[in-house]
C-alpha cells in the first residue's frame, strides 16, 4: 500500500518531481546497494538507472512508496540479479571487484544499525577514493557514482570536455578492476589515512563550488550540495570521527552566508558589507554546535580548525567586533599542524584586520616568493586592498591590475575591475 498516493490532477508532476528527489537524495544509497549484488560499476550504473525509469512509469498507478530507497534499491537488485543470470556473468563478474567477506564490519560505529545501506555506501565511497587513483579520478568517480552526477555535469564541474572526464572515469573503472581493488571498508588501521582522503575529495568539490576558480557565477550550487550532502552522509556513517564532523560544520557555516554573497544586481559583496541579518541562522546554530563537536575531539584536526575560524565570523555581530585575534590564533594552530601556502596567506589576510594593514602587508610580503601563490589572484587582491587602506595609491593600483590577470571567475574579476576603477577617481 503507498504511503503517499499521486495526487489527482497532479500525478504526473508529483511523480516526477519524487523520482528526482530521489535521485537527489538516495542515488548514492541505491547504486551502493547494488554494487553488492554486481561488484560491477557498469552493471550496477545500468540497473540502478532502470530502476529511476520504472519509478516514473510505475509510480503514477501505484502511488510513491513509502520508502522510495528500498523500493528502487530492491527493484535494482532484482534486475541485476536476473541481469547475471541471463547473461550468465555472474561467474565472470565477481573477479572484477573483489568483496572480502572477512574485512571487519563497523556496522556499530558507521550506521543507525537500521539498515546495511550506509555500510554500503562508506564501501563505495571508500572505493571511489581509493589511493591507487590519482585525486582528479577520486572526484570525479565520487560524483558520477556516489552523487549520481551524469559525465556532461562532471565535466561541466571541471570545465574540461565530456569525452575527456568519460574517458578519465573509464580509466578509474578499469583501474579498480585490473589492481582488484577491494570493494570494502577499509580495515581499522588503514580507515583513519582513507577517510583523511575521503575528506580532502569532499573538500575540494566544496571548495570548487563555494569560489569556484573560474566561469561565470560566484557560487556554483550543484557542487555545494554535492559536497554537504557527502559531508552530512559522512557524518551519519561515522558520527564520532572528529575530522569528519569539522568538516561538516565549516561547509554549513560557510554556506550560512551564501544568500548575502552577490547583491541585486548579481555583484560581489564582501564579507565586512554583508547584511547579516539576512545569514542563515539555523545553519549557524547548526554548524556551532558541530564545531563544538568536533573540537572536543582530540587532537584537534585541520577541518575542525577550519570550522573555528568560519564560526568567528558566523557569531560576531558586526565586521568590526570580530575577534581577529581569535582568528589569527587559530590560524597559528593550523599553520603549525598543516602547513600550506593558502593557510599562510588567509592568515596574513587575518594579521592586517587585528593589527592593522601595516601589519598586513608585512605579513604577505614573504609569500610573493611562494611559487605555488605565483598564479593565486587572491594574493595581490589582498595586497591591494591592504596598500588602498594605507593610501598607497599606485602600488594598490598596479596589485589590482596583477590581480584582475591571475582571475579567471568573472564576479570575482567585475569586482576587482570596480575597485580598481574606484581608485582611479
Amino acid at each position: 500500500m503507498p504511503a503517499h498516493p499521486a495526487p489527482p490532477g497532479g500525478a504526473g508532476d508529483a511523480v516526477a518531481a519524487a523520482v528526482a528527489d530521489a535521485h537527489r537524495r538516495e542515488w548514492g544509497f541505491v547504486l551502493a546497494a547494488t554494487m553488492r549484488v554486481t561488484r560491477d560499476f557498469d552493471l550496477a550504473e545500468e540497473c540502478v538507472q532502470d530502476a529511476y525509469a520504472r519509478a516514473l512509469s510505475t509510480w503514477p498507478d501505484r502511488g510513491v512508496p513509502r520508502n522510495p530507497a528500498a523500493w528502487l534499491s530492491t527493484v535494482a537488485r532484482n534486475r541485476a540479479i536476473d541481469q547475471l543470470r541471463r547473461e550468465s556473468l555472474l561467474r565472470r563478474a565477481l573477479p572484477e571487484l573483489v568483496m572480502d567477506e572477512s574485512a571487519p564490519d563497523y556496522g556499530a560505529s558507521c550506521g543507525d544499525g537500521a539498515s546495511d545501506i550506509p555500510d554500503d555506501r562508506l564501501r563505495l565511497v571508500c572505493t571511489c577514493c581509493h589511493p591507487a587513483l590519482a585525486q582528479s579520478a577520486q572526484v570525479a568517480l565520487t560524483l558520477r557514482m556516489l552523487c549520481g552526477l551524469s559525465t556532461a555535469e562532471v565535466a561541466r564541474a571541471f570545465l574540461v570536455s565530456e569525452p575527456t572526464m568519460a574517458a578519465r572515469i573509464t580509466r578509474a573503472k578499469k583501474k579498480i578492476s585490473a589492481a582488484r581493488i577491494p570493494y570494502r571498508i577499509p580495515s581499522r588501521e588503514d580507515l583513519p589515512a582513507r577517510i583523511e582522503s575521503i575528506l580532502a575529495v569532499v573538500y575540494l568539490i566544496f571548495t570548487s563550488g563555494h569560489a569556484p576558480p573560474s566561469g561565470p557565477g560566484l557560487v556554483r550550487a550543484d557542487l555545494l550540495g554535492r559536497a554537504l550532502d557527502l559531508a552530512r552522509m559522512l557524518h551519519l556513517l561515522l558520527p564520532g570521527d572528529g575530522d569528519v564532523t569539522g568538516l561538516l560544520a565549516l561547509i554549513v557555516l560557510t554556506d550560512s552566508r551564501r544568500a548575502t554573497r552577490l547583491d541585486a544586481a548579481g555583484e560581489l559583496v564582501r564579507l565586512q558589507d554583508q547584511d547579516r541579518a539576512r545569514w542563515d541562522r539555523a545553519a549557524i546554530s547548526e554548524g556551532q554546535a558541530l564545531t563544538r563537536a568536533a573540537l572536543r575531539a582530540r587532537p584537534h584536526g585541520r577541518y575542525a580548525l577550519q570550522a573555528a575560524i568560519a564560526a568567528v565570523h558566523a557569531g560576531a555581530p558586526s565586521w568590526d567586533e570580530t575577534d581577529w585575534a581569535e582568528v589569527v590564533g587559530l590560524y597559528d594552530v593550523l599553520l603549525a599542524g598543516w602547513p600550506s601556502p593558502v593557510v599562510a596567506l588567509n592568515r596574513a589576510v587575518a594579521v592586517g584586520f587585528a593589527a592593522g594593514p601595516a601589519a598586513g602587508l608585512a605579513a604577505l610580503e614573504p609569500l610573493a616568493l611562494e611559487p605555488q601563490l605565483a598564479g593565486y589572484g587572491y594574493l595581490p587582491a589582498a595586497r591591494a586592498e591592504f596598500l588602498q587602506l594605507l593610501g598607497q595609491r599606485e602600488p594598490a593600483r598596479l596589485a589590482y591590475s596583477e590581480a584582475l590577470l591571475l582571475t579567471e571567475n568573472e564576479v570575482e574579476r567585475r569586482h576587482l575591475a570596480a575597485r580598481l576603477a574606484a581608485l582611479e577617481h
